[in-house]
């Protein structure tokens, strides 16, 4: 079959359900399409019900939230902030944004994220450089919870806050507990290709009412209590507007259906492709984690096939599929090529070996053997 004889099948396209176009309707009929408004009211009420969060600010972007997260903490110019190297560039950008410098933190093999070891040899060595680091960004990557427990433990030993960026986790849990709830600040996004999507749009939660006013107030341009526009600090134009947020309503009715969905297409993977050679699925679900598997992630073993990453990508283009390699580490980036990095060896690795297939929750089975059958017809 040639690739034109099929529809494109996206890696993780947006999923709508009959519920946002009520909040949308609703929100017009009322004239309410100014920046703020119920919808946007009843959306953050939403966040914090779901995760447990005392105060949430909802916003354009998980990258807004990281930067005005970051900001909260105290980053400024000269500052170091420790981060994972294997995740997407926004988490690392709102850094540079505040004139500080990243730090970037290895992989473990378990669940991908930050490797406590790398993390507390990091915070050892800046220091001893007579840099001690002003915050710390967690990243759960492709929903999978981090070591929370250990990680914590080190950033408390050290007094280092943490940013979660749980902008892939919405829905995920460790232990229980929502992610996105354990650091002093979290953030989620809900970019269009995002578990949960309000088109764009993202997130940022905490239990500090003080933090997140000072959020909400930086971002809607800092205006002063005036009955003019008077602005004493620097502010951004990031809040949601409110028909957005109405579809972040319709969606969050919506989460725990997605969840069980993006994890059944997980099973369904698993359970038809584990015995093609050279196909690993990881990262594998610890004990006490619950992952929301946004993207189902597989893994190309050299020992028993000759076929990389990219010939598979390529293949399933021919069958009009989209896939993706996994996220490029960030201190491999041109970006980023002269900031101070721990460890390296696992994340390059995993760049090197893994792929992420079609994960969206709206997959028929059909959708689910076109794929099966285009990695059988090359592994």
């Amino acid at each position: 079959m040639r690739s034109q004889d099929f529809d494109r099948l996206y890696l993780s396209p947006p999923h709508l359900g009959r519920h946002e176009l009520n909040y949308l309707h609703k929100a017009i009929e009322d004239n309410w399409v100014a920046p703020v408004g119920p919808n946007l009211d009843g959306f953050e009420r939403d966040i914090c019900e779901f995760t447990g969060a005392g105060h949430c600010v909802a916003l354009t972007s998980g990258t807004a939230a990281i930067h005005l997260g970051l900001r909260l903490l105290g980053v400024g110019p000269g500052d170091e902030v420790l981060c994972s190297s294997f995740t997407f560039v926004a988490t690392a950008s709102p850094i540079l944004y505040l004139g500080a410098t990243p730090v970037f933190v290895d992989s473990e093999t378990t669940t991908w994220n930050m490797c406590p070891e790398r993390l507390r040899e990091a915070i050892e060595d800046r220091i001893r450089q007579g840099h001690r680091p002003k915050a710390l960004i967690l990243v759960h990557l492709y929903g999978m919870p981090a070591r929370l427990r250990e990680i914590l433990a080190i950033a408390a030993e050290f007094d280092i806050p943490v940013l979660e960026d749980a902008a892939e986790a919405l829905g995920s849990r460790y232990e229980g507990q929502p992610l996105g709830s354990f650091g002093a600040v979290g953030v989620f996004s809900f970019n269009g290709n995002k578990i949960l999507t309000t088109s764009g749009g993202g997130a940022l939660v905490t239990n500090d009412a003080v933090w997140a006013q000072k959020a909400r107030f930086w971002a809607t341009q800092a205006r002063d209590a005036a009955p003019y526009y008077q602005h004493s600090e620097l502010g951004y134009n990031y809040r949601l507007s409110n028909l957005l947020a109405g579809i972040g309503r319709g969606q969050m009715g919506l989460l725990e259906d997605r969840v069980k969905k993006r994890r059944e297409i997980h099973a369904w993977y698993c359970e038809r492709l584990r015995h093609v050679p050279g196909l690993v699925f990881a990262p594998q679900e610890p004990a006490g984690s619950r992952t929301n598997r946004w993207l189902t992630t597989v893994l190309l073993d050299a020992e028993q096939t000759t076929v990389t990453p990219e010939q598979l990508r390529l293949h399933l283009e021919t069958r009009n599929i989209e896939s993706r390699p996994l996220w490029k580490p960030l201190h491999l980036q041109p970006l980023f090529a002269d900031v101070p990095h721990y460890g390296g060896v696992v994340c390059e690795d995993l760049f090197a070996r893994g792929l992420c297939l079609p994960s969206g929750s709206a997959m028929s089975d059909m959708d689910l053997r076109r794929v099966l059958e285009a990695v059988k017809e090359l592994l």
